[in-house]
């Protein structure tokens, strides 16, 4: 058999170095489920700080369903925003922790109100000054 009679060998290195299709696919699968989860999350802490914000201004009372709103929004986001598991999975079960507890204790004070505005506006002053990681490729 002569050299040109063999089948074309395959460079290990090159084969790895390249991601398959279905590798790319489900790496942008990935990254479509992570953006829905920003959105989503981010979409109902809005929702349920502005009911409570607008509470605050107004001076009427609201019950537990904006709280139940922005404690869901904050749970979805940090599935999706944080990357340490410890850390995410602890936003997300301090979220739904409180959540739980404000149901049990069953009415919104006005400090329940004032904490969670105050908290927010820390939140989003921090998110505003500090830069984001350059991802490494």
């Amino acid at each position: 058999m002569t050299p040109a009679d063999q089948p074309p060998s395959h460079d290990e290195s090159l084969h790895h170095s390249r991601p398959t299709q279905s590798e790319e696919q489900g790496n942008g699968n990935e990254h479509q489920i992570h953006v829905i989860g920003l959105m989503v999350g981010t979409a109902l802490m809005f929702i349920g700080f502005l009911n409570v914000f607008l509470s605050i201004s107004g001076g009427f009372e609201i019950n537990v369903v904006p709280f139940f709103i922005y404690f869901g929004g904050l749970a979805i986001w940090a599935n999706a925003a944080i990357e340490t598991p410890a850390i995410r999975y602890g936003v997300m079960a301090l979220a739904i922790g409180l959540a739980l507890g404000l149901f049990q204790y069953g009415e919104v004070l006005f400090w329940h109100k004032q904490v969670l505005f105050w908290v927010t506006i820390s939140i989003v002053m921090y998110f505003m000054f500090v830069e984001p990681k350059k991802p490494t490729t």
